[in-house]
């Protein structure tokens, strides 16, 4: 098993590819997920996700190739898979984990909304790492879509929470966005402990002195603790890491 292997799912088994086999059609759906020493935070639903964006024709085959992907995977170190259907071969890439980071400056995207299917994930990727580069251009780690009124729908990479008070928010569910499995985690969670969650349709302006975090599968939860050109945000000290550990301590292994 080597580090940034691409394998091909290929007569009931997952075949490594050499580098001028590597696939070339366009990404149909795709899932990805931080593995730390073997856990995983919530991978049925990661496999849901991904299995629920599947054409019907190829479930089956599917659920055969996402069961292998998982066997696949090393227990040992940090790693962040990603599987993918590209037409109709599904692949698995394997990549070692970035540096995970706890905060991340954003940035509003103004133009044009880019994505062509905001629900699935998989087909935008392309167009989300453009928006990705073009934040970082100007000092940003994430770029925040906004709807056509101005309201925040979700980052490129990333869900969007929100603090009023000990209420966790986040946009409206009628908001086309990829259904964040650590976002829903994490309002799970909320639930669990006894807080409020409440769905609220905000501009940027609206989160002055809000607690906003942006959320996904690598990371976790990040803080953002400033939003260019935007909003001048706030943290409540502790509950960040009270958060990332929470999160961490749901993990299971594989």
């Amino acid at each position: 098993m080597s580090a940034n292997a691409i394998y091909r799912w290929q007569a009931d088994q997952l075949i490594e590819l050499v580098p001028e086999e590597a696939p070339t059609a366009s990404i149909t759906v795709a899932d990805s997920w931080l593995v730390d020493t073997g856990k995983v935070l919530a991978l049925n639903l990661h496999r849901q996700r991904f299995m629920d964006a599947v054409p019907v024709s190829l479930r089956e085959t599917a659920d055969n190739f996402f069961t292998a992907a998982v066997a696949q995977l090393p227990r040992a170190g940090a790693w962040f898979p990603r599987v993918e259907l590209r037409g109709a071969e599904f692949f698995l890439r394997l990549r070692p984990a970035p540096e995970l980071q706890r905060s991340a400056k954003v940035i509003s995207f103004t133009g044009d909304d880019p994505r062509t299917m905001p629900t699935i994930k998989g087909p935008d990727l392309d167009a989300m790492a453009a928006l990705s580069a073009a934040a970082h251009g100007h000092g940003a780690d994430e770029a925040i879509l906004l709807s056509s009124e101005g309201y925040v729908v979700e980052g490129a990479y990333s869900a969007v929470l929100w603090w009023r008070g000990d209420i966790l928010c986040g946009p409206p569910a009628e908001f086309e966005r990829i259904d964040s499995v650590t976002a829903r985690t994490s309002l799970m969670l909320a639930r669990a402990l006894g807080l409020d969650i409440h769905e609220e349709a905000v501009t940027p302006a609206e989160l002055d002195a809000t607690e906003v975090w942006v959320v996904n599968a690598l990371h976790g939860i990040r803080i953002v603790p400033r939003w260019i050109d935007g909003p001048e945000l706030a943290e409540r000290p502790q509950r960040l890491e009270q958060w990332r550990t929470r999160l961490g301590a749901l993990a299971r292994p594989i």
